[in-house]
C-alpha cells in the first residue's frame, strides 16, 4: 500500500478529479481536504484558520454542483480500480445523529423522538492476504421518512425500505475487474434474501452473519429444516482458540472454538421485496460454517457464528479461512471511530442536509486516511520509511526521539505515537489511530513553522 503523507499531495490524489460544475470548486475542495486532513478533528473555522478560506468552505458545501457523490466518486473508483487480487468488502451502516434541540433544513429523524440525523451505509475495501486499507468502494446515504401506522406486511415490501441500501451499495460497487476477486463481509444486518440476489447478480463472493436461525433452508439430502436444526448435524471439523478483546460488559479471554461447516440451498421466503421477485432467483446454494465456543468462563457470553458464504469449503483450512474473512469485519466499525471521533463528524454546526452531506463524503476519506495510518505498520512493518514518508519528516521525527534514527515505517509510526502521547512501553500495547493522528497534527505543524522560518530566513 502506498500512503501519501503530505497532505496537499493526498488532497490532489483524491479531489483533483473530481466533477463539480467548474474547476474553481474543484480546485477549492483539493484546498479544503488539505485543511481537512491536516486537523480532521478541528471545527471548519479551525481548520480553515482564516475567515475567508472559511467562508470559501461554506460556499462551496452550498454550491448546487458540490454533492455528496461528487465529491466522493473519484476516491471510490480509485478504490475499485484494482488490476489483481482478493479484497474484502466490509458492509456495515451507522447512524450519524444530532441534538434534537437542533434544526437542519431537509434533516431525516432517526428515531420516533425528535433526533434529526441519517443512515450512512459504507464498503471498505480491504486486502484479504495483506490485510491493506485500500479506501471505500461506494457508500449511500439514507433518511428515515414517517411510515403509516396503518401499513400492512404486504405493502411494507412493495416501498422503498431502509434495509434496501445493502443492495445499492452492492449495485455501486458492481462487478469485480478481470483478475480481481471481491467478498463482501456483513453482520446479520446484511442476511437478507435480496442482499444475496445482489451479490450473486453482481458475481461477487460472500461472508454474512446468519441473523435468523430459525429460517428453513434445503439441506443436501434434500430436507427442509430450520438453519440451527441443520447446524446441530454438522459434524466437528476441528477447533481453534481465538483471543477476545475485553470490553465494558467482559474481560479479555482466549475462546477455545469449535468449527463445522456443511452445505445448503437458501429458498425465497413467502414475503421478500420487490427486487427479490423480480429478479427470477428462487434459491441460492451456498456454505454455512459454524464457530461456537465451548467451556466459556462463568459470566462471559459464548462466541457463536453461523457465517454464510459463496467460497467453496470441504477442509478445516478452508473453513478457518473464511472465519478470517469474518473477523476482518472489526475494520469497519473503527472506520465509525475515526469519522465520528477522530473527525468529530456529528459535532459539526452545519445548519442544512446538503451541507451535512457534502462535509461527510470530505470527512469519509479523511477517516480511511487516519485507519490506515494505524495498520500500515502492521501490514509491512519493515518497509522502509522513506517509501511513503518524506525526508523531511523523517529527519525532523529524528531530531524529536533525540537523533534516534528512522529506518522503518514501524520506527515512523512508533516516533508519530510518541508525538501522540504514546509511552511505548511493553505494557501499552500498540498506538491507536488517535494517538497516531495526533502525534502527526503535532508533527505537521512543525514542519509548517519550520518551512515559514526558512521562507522568512531566505
Amino acid at each position: 500500500m502506498t500512503m501519501e503523507l503530505k497532505v496537499e499531495s493526498w488532497a490532489e490524489q483524491q479531489f483533483g478529479t473530481c466533477e463539480l460544475g467548474d474547476a474553481r470548486r474543484t480546485q477549492r475542495a483539493v484546498t479544503m481536504a488539505a485543511q481537512f486532513a491536516a486537523n480532521p478533528s478541528g471545527s471548519t473555522p479551525e481548520q480553515t484558520e482564516n475567515w475567508a478560506d472559511c467562508k470559501a468552505a461554506y460556499r462551496l458545501f452550498d454550491s448546487d454542483g458540490v454533492t455528496f457523490a461528487g465529491l466522493a466518486t473519484p476516491h471510490w473508483q480509485q478504490t475499485r480500480a484494482r488490476t489483481s487480487g482478493h479484497y474484502l468488502l466490509l458492509g456495515d451502516t451507522t447512524i450519524v445523529s444530532f441534538d434534537g434541540d437542533r434544526q437542519i433544513v431537509g434533516m431525516g429523524l432517526i428515531s420516533s423522538g425528535s433526533n434529526q440525523g441519517y443512515l450512512l451505509h459504507s464498503s471498505l475495501s480491504v486486502n484479504a492476504d495483506s490485510g491493506e486499507i485500500i479506501g471505500l468502494a461506494g457508500q449511500t446515504i439514507y433518511y428515515r421518512r414517517g411510515v403509516p401506522t396503518s401499513e400492512k406486511q404486504r405493502q411494507r415490501l412493495t416501498r422503498s425500505r431502509e434495509s434496501e441500501i445493502w443492495g445499492e451499495v452492492i449495485q455501486q460497487v458492481g462487478l469485480p475487474p478481470a483478475d480481481v476477486r471481491f467478498t463482501h463481509v456483513f453482520d446479520r444486518g446484511g442476511d437478507n434474501f435480496e442482499v444475496y440476489c445482489h451479490l450473486l447478480l453482481q458475481q461477487t463472493d460472500w461472508v454474512i452473519r446468519a441473523a435468523q436461525l430459525k429460517r428453513l433452508i434445503a439441506t443436501p439430502a434434500g430436507q427442509t429444516l430450520q438453519l440451527r436444526e441443520h447446524l446441530k448435524s454438522l459434524p466437528v471439523a476441528g477447533t481453534y482458540a481465538l483471543k477476545i478483546r475485553g470490553s465494558e460488559q467482559q474481560s479479555a479471554r482466549t475462546a477455545e472454538l469449535e468449527v463445522r461447516y456443511g452445505t445448503m440451498a437458501l429458498p425465497i421466503p413467502r414475503d421478500c421485496g420487490r427486487f427479490a421477485t423480480e429478479c427470477g432467483i428462487t434459491c441460492i446454494a451456498m456454505t454455512v460454517v459454524e464457530v461456537r465456543e465451548i467451556n466459556p468462563p462463568p459470566g462471559a457470553t459464548p462466541l457463536h457464528w453461523a457465517l454464510l458464504t459463496s467460497h467453496p469449503v470441504t477442509t478445516l483450512a478452508d473453513a478457518l479461512r473464511v472465519v478470517g474473512f469474518y473477523q476482518q469485519r472489526w475494520l469497519i466499525e473503527e472506520f465509525h471511530k475515526a469519522l465520528k471521533t477522530g473527525c468529530r463528524l456529528e459535532e459539526r454546526l452545519y445548519e442544512t442536509a446538503k451541507r451535512w452531506e457534502a462535509v461527510t463524503a470530505m470527512l469519509s476519506i479523511v477517516a480511511v486516511r487516519l485507519l490506515q495510518l494505524k495498520t500500515v505498520a502492521k501490514a509491512q512493518p519493515d518497509r522502509p520509511a522513506a517509501d511513503f514518508a518524506p525526508q523531511t519528516w523523517i529527519d525532523m521525527l529524528s531530531v524529536l526521539r533525540k537523533g534516534k534514527p528512522i529506518r522503518t515505517a514501524r520506527d515512523f509510526l512508533r516516533g508519530l505515537a510518541g508525538l501522540g502521547g504514546h509511552l511505548g512501553r511493553k505494557s501499552d500495547g500498540e498506538p491507536g489511530w488517535i494517538t497516531l493522528w495526533r502525534g502527526f497534527n503535532k508533527l505537521h505543524l512543525l514542519l509548517r513553522g519550520a518551512a515559514a522560518l526558512q521562507a522568512r530566513c531566505g
